[in-house]
């Protein structure tokens, strides 16, 4: 080997190095300042709280209270309520996100299906709608004066109220249904695109029909999407806030403690109490975290990556 063949492999990998650190850095950077750094103040400023000094008539000052936030916190009746309604709100959206999801996309990736193009498109429009937008439609949707559906239900005697308190959630599950759906039925559309055609067609020259190619083919390929939807879906209904604050002035079942996120927003600007908002915020993001971590080892277990 020559000394300018040596010298080039030597400056390969120096300029491979500084490509990759060129590339890198926007995104540490970016990942830092608006993903890190939030979450440290936060999880800081849970740990103190505001007081006034003599006896009410001093200034305020800051105080370390250690996990004192968290204790008041899960101590409120009304959060720990919150808590328990978000997660049953899960147990509800989840399965018909998945289900819903996976379903469009295997119809309309069916060899039988009509215009396909046209169809993902219309599906994927309502993730367009902003979420307050959304809701508020779906509110006036829901309210029986300005409901035409509701009005012509009543009619035939069918009086539906779909925002009061036993079919909230529900209401509220429709529209991130009809929200994200969309969405996710185009992750999976893409995953199976990425599957070669070849398999298909071998299994059609074997005599397997169209649920015999979802059940044995398209399924178990899906799995690692459907396992990344499913995490998406569970982390984005412990999230759930823009829907009950835009339906709340309809309905007397929706209070300012509705959701872990929708009491954190409350006690942060309603009650000028920021640091008992941070708790419960971190809070929320442990359940997040637990839930999400807790979903992924069950389905990685050996006994469970098979269909």
């Amino acid at each position: 080997m020559t000394s300018i063949t040596r010298s080039t492999a030597r400056r390969k990998p120096l300029k491979q190095r500084l490509t990759l650190t060129v590339l890198l850095v926007p995104f540490v950077l970016f990942f830092a300042a608006f993903f890190v750094l939030p979450i440290g103040y936060a999880i800081v400023d849970s740990l103190f709280t505001v007081r006034s000094s003599g006896l009410g008539f001093g200034a305020p000052e800051k105080v370390f209270v250690f996990f004192e936030n968290y204790a008041r916190a899960l101590a409120t009746p009304s959060f720990v309520e919150s808590i328990g309604r978000v997660l049953l709100f899960a147990v509800i959206e989840v399965p018909l996100m998945v289900v819903f999801s996976l379903v469009l996309a295997l119809l309309l990736e069916s060899g039988k299906a009509h215009f396909p193009r046209v169809f993902r498109v219309i599906y994927f429009m309502p993730y367009g709608v902003p979420g307050v937008i959304a809701s508020l439609l779906w509110g006036f949707l829901y309210v029986p004066s300005t409901s035409p559906v509701l009005q012509i239900l009543s009619n035939f005697g069918l009086d539906f109220t779909p925002l009061g308190g036993d079919s909230v959630l529900f209401a509220i599950a429709n529209i991130a249904l009809w929200g994200f759906a969309g969405y996710n039925m185009l992750i999976i559309v893409a995953s199976l695109k990425s599957v070669p055609g070849e398999l298909y067609e071998a299994a059609r020259i074997d005599g397997a029909g169209e649920f015999a190619i979802i059940r044995h083919i398209k399924l178990p390929l899906l799995r690692p999407t459907v396992v990344l939807v499913t995490v998406f879906t569970i982390i984005g209904t412990l999230q759930l806030f823009v829907e009950p604050l835009v339906l709340k002035p309809l309905t007397t079942a929706i209070n300012s403690d509705f959701t872990p996120n929708l009491a954190a927003y409350n006690q942060a600007f309603a009650q000028s109490n920021p640091n008992l908002a941070a708790a419960m915020a971190v809070i929320v993001a442990l359940i997040a975290f637990v839930f999400s971590f807790g979903f992924l080892k069950l389905v990685n277990r050996k006994g469970n990556r098979a269909w």
